[in-house]
């Protein structure tokens, strides 16, 4: 059996961006059996880049494996870390997610939902590419600063 082609090239110039750097430090962090090392990062970010052709190879309807539910919570520590960067805060994300793949991700300052996401298909989490990854999640930390701009003092609480 042939080995899966990787959708991110070396060189990507999204490979830079906060919340991929992010991403495979919190991916490294979760490998507690050393799985990726020594693998190059393009490797340990590809699952994450969900193009048509991936998501076509998957059944519609299924309960998402262990790794799934390990990129997702990645994903929310990595946004959790980036919003605590600019805010100067601690942000907690708080993520439920059921057997089916469905559920809710929040990410907390204080006594402030900054983040309110919910979650559905996870089996099938991902982006159609680092662009889009990188685009989504600037939108999501810009909003959340906003909001602790504007509700600073819960934010601290």
């Amino acid at each position: 059996m042939a080995l899966p082609a990787l959708v991110v090239e070396a060189g990507d110039p999204f490979m830079a961006s906060e919340i991929v750097s992010e991403m495979v430090k919190q991916l490294r962090a979760l490998d507690t059996y050393d799985t990726y090392e020594g693998w190059p990062e393009e490797k340990i970010i590809d699952p994450l880049v969900m193009t048509k052709e991936r998501k076509r190879e998957m059944p519609i309807i299924g309960d998402p494996d262990e790794l799934t539910l390990a990129r997702v919570k990645a994903y929310y520590n990595a946004i959790a870390s980036l919003i605590e960067k600019k805010s100067g805060l601690m942000a907690v994300p708080v993520i439920n997610i059921t057997h089916e793949g469905f559920g809710r991700a929040f990410i907390l300052a204080g006594k402030l939902i900054i983040v309110d996401k919910v979650l559905r298909d996870i089996h099938r989490f991902g982006f159609p590419s680092l662009e889009d990854m990188a685009e989504k999640t600037e939108k999501i930390i810009d909003k959340a600063i906003g909001l602790i701009e504007q509700y600073r003092e819960v934010a601290e609480a």
